[in-house]
Order: structure tokens, then C-alpha cells, then sequence
């Protein structure tokens, strides 16, 4: 994280996300604000709250984008969530501290997979080794019948078919192997809507304290062998380390993507009807953003120093319209700007994933090779601005239905023995779409 200056991350996000230089610098300097205050001496340290951000831009301008490329790049637990999923404490549906629980299980997720990492030589070493046993059992430990000359041969022999499995000669062979498995737990809890958020799951309460069972299988070498290194890495990742880094991520790192946040705002009169919900959401979202405690099944985690990224369109409503203890706690508000034709080409072509690269990518895989020129791109972007100018504006998405439509009939028809070539032009692509742009109530439906 030492390395990457606020310039640096922008110049990461450059390579996934066209344009929303803004936005992408807003988020850079938060990112790098967290680092400056661990850099930070004292009760300073404490005292210092990160700068939430509200982004302000219609669907498919990059908004979730940024977020999670941001959270990849810290490599740091990051959930994405809808505003309008959540209800006011009293209403059926999903109360706010469900965010924090949710983050937690990403976070142990996260420090899983880096530990499983960590022990894979090892846990590769142990599996091999238990594969030997199974293809040549060792005698046992204390047994006296076995001379010392017996031994050596056994270990010799045992040493050949070590190079042998390592060369991948038994890949293929069937051995017989024994794994512990989570004795199954037949019990329900009934309880009032939403228990199964409360945090305290009772199967896994119930399965560590019944024995875990010993099922016998009999599997390839080559895949025994995936199943004992999954095993064994369980058995030397100490669990409760992973828990204690995965709370430390949580509430050092943790990022928070609240989508559709102006759909909990509602503009004007908000005295009745669901606008009395909505405004509870905000009020019940107040104390996890501005920082307080929340029970999870690993622990109390506090929530003072997690970043929160809120984002919506704001077609009804503005920023203004949220409560005012809310508006505090989001200093840092970012409009991102409306795609344009130019901006279209660039997502076509200059993201290391653009959309044409996928494409060509599947087509590769059938033996194919797809090739689009520069008029076509610039022809498939037009059309892209003209379609959202003329309908509802979803951004870049827009471009994801036209190139479903455009590449529909080579998609389905390949493979073909004799075309290895497609060439994709301007004139293709004008006459694959030119009959459903032409018929406005056709291109409501298709594009």
C-alpha cells in the first residue's frame, strides 16, 4: 500500500475505468488517507475518520466500478449493497447491521484464501505423502516383527514411487483415502424474520461440538490428491488467527459500496407513506457510518474507520433531500459525467478487459479469430449514444446489448469447419442493427 500514491491508484484505475477523472481521484485520496493514518503516532490515530464519498451519476457511468477495482487494488474486504434492500427496524425485510456481518464473512473469506496460499507447499507435501500411504501402507510405529533391513527396503521402495508420483505416473490410479468430515446437523431454527442475521449460527455451534465423521473414498491420485491439500491446509490454518486478521481488515480497510442510496431519499413531503421507511433506513444507517459497535458471530467489530462509498442516480431527489446527520457524515460528493461517443470507443477498446477483447477472446476458444476496424467500433459507439439519447440512458451497459445483437448470428452458427475469419465492419454493423434502431418499439425491446 507504501507504493501507491493517490497519481499511482489513478493511474490503475485508468487501465479498467474510462474517464471519471473526479471520481477516481476523490476515491484515490481516500484510499491513501487510510494509509497516512496508520502512519499516524498516539491517540491521533484514533481520532482521524475517513472521508465517506457520494457519488452523483446515472446507471453505467462506472460507479460500482471504481469501487470494487479500488478494494482489489488494497486488497480489502469489499461488499456491495443496495440501499433499498434494507428497512426501518419494525419492517419485514433486512436490518442495516447486516452490512457489517456480511463484510466480516467477505473478510474471513479473504484471509482464507491468503493463508490457504501460505500453506500450500506444505499442505502439497502432507497430501503426497498420505497418497503414499494409500499405494504402499507403511508398517505401523512400535511394531517390533519388522527387521531394520525390511524397514530400509520399505523406505526405498517407498522413495521410488515418491519420484514416480512426482513424474505424475499414477495420476490415474485408484486409491482408497480417508477424510474427515462436519458431521451433518439436522436441526432448524424457526424464528421471527430476519434471525437468520442474528449472527450466532447454531449448526456450526452444534457440528464443532459433535465429532466430525471419517468417510473412506476411493478416488484417482489425481484428484484425491486436491481433496487431502484441501484437508491438510484446514488443519494447519489456526482459525482463530484468521479471525483476528479478518477483524483487523474489517475495521481498518473495510470498504462499504452503498448502491441506490437515493432510493432511501425521498424528495418534498416525506410525512407519509413508504417515505416514513425511507427515512428510517437513514436514520438506522446514521450510527454504523458515523461508527459504533455491531455484534457479529466473530466478535463485536466497530465500524469508526470503515470508508463508505454511496451511490445513486438522483433523478427525484438530491443529496439535500437526505437527512442532515446523514449529509454530515458524506463531506466528499462526486458527479460523474455522461458517456459520449469518444467515451464509448475508449470502453470498446482501452480497458485491459474492454468489451471487444472478451469477444475476441470467445471466439478464440471455438478457433476463430474476430476482428473489428476501427469504423465499426466507432460506428458501434454512435450507435450507443443515439440508442441512450433516445431511451432511457444505462451508459455502458447500453454497449453490452448491442454487442449481443451485432454478434448474435456468429455466436450461435460457429463452430463452422470452414470460417476461421470473421471481419467485422462498418457496413456489418449497420446492417445488423439497421432494421431494430429504424423501429422504435423493436429497439425498446432489443437494445
Amino acid at each position: 500500500m507504501k507504493e501507491l500514491t493517490p497519481k499511482q491508484i489513478v493511474k490503475e484505475l485508468d487501465r479498467y475505468i474510462v474517464g471519471q477523472r473526479n471520481a477516481k481521484k476523490a476515491v484515490a485520496i481516500a484510499l491513501r488517507n487510510r494509509w497516512r493514518r496508520r502512519q499516524v503516532k498516539g491517540t491521533m490515530r484514533d481520532e482521524i475518520m475517513p472521508n465517506n464519498i457520494i457519488m452523483i451519476g446515472s446507471t453505467g457511468v462506472g460507479k460500482t466500478e471504481i469501487a470494487r477495482r479500488l478494494a482489489k487494488l488494497a486488497n480489502a474486504p469489499f461488499i456491495k449493497v443496495e440501499a433499498s434492500k434494507f428497512t426501518e427496524v419494525g419492517y419485514v425485510g433486512r436490518d442495516v447491521e447486516s452490512i457489517i456481518r456480511d463484510l466480516m464473512d467477505t473478510a474471513v473469506g479473504l484471509v482464507q484464501r491468503e493463508k490457504e496460499t501460505e500453506v500450500t507447499d506444505l499442505a502439497k507435501n502432507l497430501a503426497n505423502e498420505r497418497v503414499l500411504d494409500a499405494l504402499i501402507p507403511s508398517e505401523k510405529k512400535g511394531d517390533n516383527n519388522f527387521s531394520q533391513e525390511i524397514k530400509e527396503r520399505h523406505e526405498r521402495t517407498r522413495q521410488r514411487l515418491r519420484e514416480k508420483l512426482n513424474q505424475g505416473d499414477f495420476e490415474d490410479k485408484l486409491i482408497e483415502i480417508e477424510v474427515s468430515e462436519p458431521s451433518p446437523v439436522g436441526m432448524q431454527i424457526l424464528g421471527p424474520m430476519g434471525m437468520e442475521d442474528i449472527g450466532i449460527n447454531i449448526k456450526e455451534m452444534m457440528s464443532n461440538i459433535i465429532p466430525k465423521n471419517k468417510q473412506s473414498k476411493k478416488l484417482p491420485v489425481s484428484e484425491a490428491r486436491e481433496v487431502l491439500i484441501e484437508n491438510e491446509s484446514q488443519k494447519l490454518i489456526d482459525q482463530d488467527e484468521v479471525v483476528r486478521v479478518a477483524k483487523n481488515k474489517v475495521e481498518n480497510n473495510g470498504i462499504v459500496f452503498l448502491d441506490e442510496v437515493d432510493k432511501v431519499v425521498g424528495g418534498g413531503d416525506q410525512s407519509h407513506g413508504p417515505d416514513v421507511s425511507r427515512e428510517g433506513v437513514q436514520r438506522d444507517l446514521l450510527p454504523i457510518v458515523e461508527g459504533s459497535n455491531v455484534n457479529t458471530k466473530y466478535g463485536v467489530i466497530s465500524t469508526d474507520h470503515i470508508l463508505f462509498i454511496a451511490a445513486g442516480a438522483f433523478h427525484t431527489s438530491t443529496p439535500s433531500d437526505m437527512i442532515p446527520e446523514l449529509q454530515g457524515r458524506f463531506p466528499i460528493r462526486v458527479e460523474l459525467d455522461r458517456l459520449n461517443t469518444d467515451d464509448f470507443i475508449k470502453i470498446l477498446t482501452h480497458p485491459k478487459s474492454a468489451l471487444i477483447k472478451q469477444y475476441i477472446a470467445l471466439m478464440e476458444s471455438e478457433g476463430v479469430t474476430l476482428k473489428f476496424n476501427d469504423a465499426a467500433i466507432k460506428s458501434i459507439s454512435k450507435i450507443a449514444s443515439e440508442v441512450n439519447r433516445k431511451m432511457e440512458n444505462i451508459g455502458a451497459r447500453r454497449l453490452h446489448t448491442i454487442m449481443t445483437t451485432l454478434l448474435e448470428a456468429p455466436l450461435f452458427e460457429h463452430p463452422k469447419p470452414k470460417e476461421k475469419v470473421i471481419n467485422i465492419t462498418s457496413k456489418t454493423v449497420k446492417d445488423s442493427l439497421k432494421g431494430i434502431i429504424e423501429d422504435q418499439d423493436l429497439s425498446r425491446y432489443i437494445l
